[in-house]
């Protein structure tokens, strides 16, 4: 297993600390005026979701973790959890719902997501940063009661994800969300 020292240690990697892999969130460098270097590694389990922060020494080495990632269609839900398939291969994997966590509110049939397997197991399901889902329940935008700045109202997008979107979007409109932030970017035409 590959090791490199936790200088070189990015945002994003994947590493394997006490036989868990988790995927490191941020790594902070300092130097006290007196003593050695130290490095703030937070992590997040990529399992459970659970977020950590470790100090290592600077200079002290750190496993990478064996995680290979693959983009994945979905072809369905079931309700204990949903089928990928691999394109190329067209082999078919069954995530479970505890798997899934969060993303669940992004997955919509026949997109593709990027499936990070340990040990030969899914264990993350990463949706595109960006979706286009149609408005499926909103109130209505009346006129006169907005305020000034953003006015924002709650809605249904047509995987059941809950985001807060501007007045003037209506049902059965398309938007585009960030599913990082959950948030509305913009309105999509047709």
């Amino acid at each position: 297993m590959a090791q490199l020292g936790t200088n070189d240690i990015k945002s994003g990697m994947k590493v394997e600390i006490d036989g868990q892999p988790y995927t490191v969130v941020s790594n902070d460098f300092y130097k006290p005026g007196k003593g050695r270097a130290t490095n703030r590694i937070r992590i997040r389990h990529l399992v459970n979701g659970r977020t950590i922060e470790k100090v290592y020494t600077s200079g002290d080495k750190i496993d990478l973790a064996d995680v290979e990632e693959t983009q994945l269609r979905l072809l369905y839900k079931e309700d204990d959890g949903c089928v990928f398939m691999n394109d190329t291969t067209f082999d078919q994997i069954k995530m479970m719902n505890d798997q899934i966590g969060d993303c669940a509110q992004w997955l919509l049939e026949d997109l593709v997501y990027d499936v990070a397997f340990y040990n030969g197991q899914p264990v993350t399901v990463q949706p595109p940063t960006f979706l286009e889902m149609v408005v499926t329940e909103t109130a209505p935008g009346d006129r006169g009661n907005t305020a000034s700045g953003r006015v924002l109202k709650p809605a249904t997008l047509q995987s059941g994800a809950q985001v807060q979107i501007p007045i003037f979007v209506s049902e059965g409109e398309k938007i585009k969300v960030d599913t990082r932030t959950g948030e509305y970017v913009s309105r999509v035409s047709d």
